[in-house]
């Protein structure tokens, strides 16, 4: 049966009580991502945002944002300089650092650090919830940050060493755009980068030479629009190009390659980078609202990437994403280059005007 000719009504209230579930307890499946904590709360928080449902919890807004700041890591007390690289914050605090949100910086232990998606995604969390990150050390932020880009302009995502593609690229760039400072990194470099990775039938890949993927095409079309450089950057001939190969990920739902099952998340990947390319109204809606709410759990609430499957943070958190880009009633809309709410990016946009203000 085509996904377009499934009528399903979207479970709003279920999907509330999923995302604030993921908030309080998890299953014992997800024990192997504990160190990325923070990420499944931004899935929850900014899903409940895109829901209308900050509100439900009110009374718990406050305890998250100092969970959130107890989870950066800071310079070294007595000694600015001295542990700047590691600055950022850090997925939990499976590392063994006990919860506390006045934590001493100094009482740092080996191998404690910053992780730049980690970083990324507490940013979004705190602009979500409202907070106007006063207590973020932007400075050591962003002299963390500028020590995980390497020669060719891709990002580490630790100091100690880790992979380097597109995704970081995109997390250097978010970071960068929410603190309002390019000035810390190569962004020459990183343009390069994505450049370079431009696959032969235009996708852009995780690096040089590697297959285009819907992912990595979202994290290098978003990353130059925050740096205001996608139409410097792209001629409108290869910007055509791109939105071709995006508009052909569309089978029912989309795809993030050829030849590949269509999965839920990529309703946002790739719906995103089409709207960020102004093209978003070629995208077939009713195909792929059928595929998305196909994937719903009715049971429990949720999404997962593909039907009769169980639903997961990371599925329901862009399936609500994709069905956002196709303005669903009773949803927030989403910016879509920062994939958090307007809502959330006017009050970042506040924050800046705050800025500019004290500094003048």
């Amino acid at each position: 049966m085509a996904a377009s000719s499934v009528a399903e009504d979207f479970l709003r209230t279920k999907h509330v009580k999923f995302f604030s579930r993921c908030l309080q307890v998890l299953p014992e499946q997800y024990s192997s991502l504990d160190t990325n904590r923070l990420t499944i709360a931004f899935f929850a928080l900014s899903g409940l945002d895109l829901l209308n449902a900050l509100d439900t919890i009110e009374e718990e807004k406050q305890d998250i944002i100092n969970w959130i700041y107890s989870l950066q890591v800071l310079p070294d007390k007595d000694d600015r300089g001295k542990n700047l690289s590691k600055c950022g914050f850090r997925g939990s605090s499976t590392i063994g650092l006990p919860y506390n949100e006045s934590r001493d910086p100094s009482s740092a232990v080996n191998y404690d650090c910053g992780h730049i998606a980690m970083t990324y995604t507490g940013l979004a969390s705190l602009l979500i919830l409202g907070d106007d990150l006063s207590r973020v050390d932007k400075e050591a932020i962003l002299e963390g940050l500028k020590v995980l880009q390497l020669k060719d302009g891709s990002f580490f995502a630790t100091p100690e060493g880790s992979e380097n593609d597109m995704r970081f690229v995109y997390c250097a760039s978010c970071i960068c755009y929410i603190l309002n400072d390019w000035s810390f990194i190569n962004r020459d470099l990183a343009i390069k980068y994505i450049q370079d990775s431009v696959s032969y039938e235009y996708g852009i890949a995780q690096g040089p030479g590697l297959e285009g993927h819907g992912g990595p095409t979202f994290c290098g079309v978003a990353s130059l629009v925050l740096m205001g450089n996608l139409e410097t950057v792209f001629t409108s001939k290869q910007l055509e190009r791109i939105k071709r190969w995006c508009m052909l990920r569309q089978q029912s739902g989309f795809q993030g390659r050829p030849n590949k099952p269509v999965d839920t998340c990529y309703s946002f990947w790739v719906g995103a980078t089409i709207k960020l390319l102004n093209a978003y109204e070629m995208v077939d809606f009713p195909n792929n609202r059928g595929y998305i709410l196909s994937t719903q759990d009715e049971t429990t609430g949720g999404f997962s990437k593909w039907p009769d499957c169980h639903p997961d943070a990371l599925h329901s958190y862009f399936g609500i994403c994709g069905l956002s880009l196709m303005e669903e009633p009773g949803l927030q809309p989403i910016h879509p280059a920062l994939n958090i709410s307007q809502r959330a990016a006017e009050h970042l946009q506040c924050i800046h005007n705050s800025w500019k203000q004290a500094k003048s």
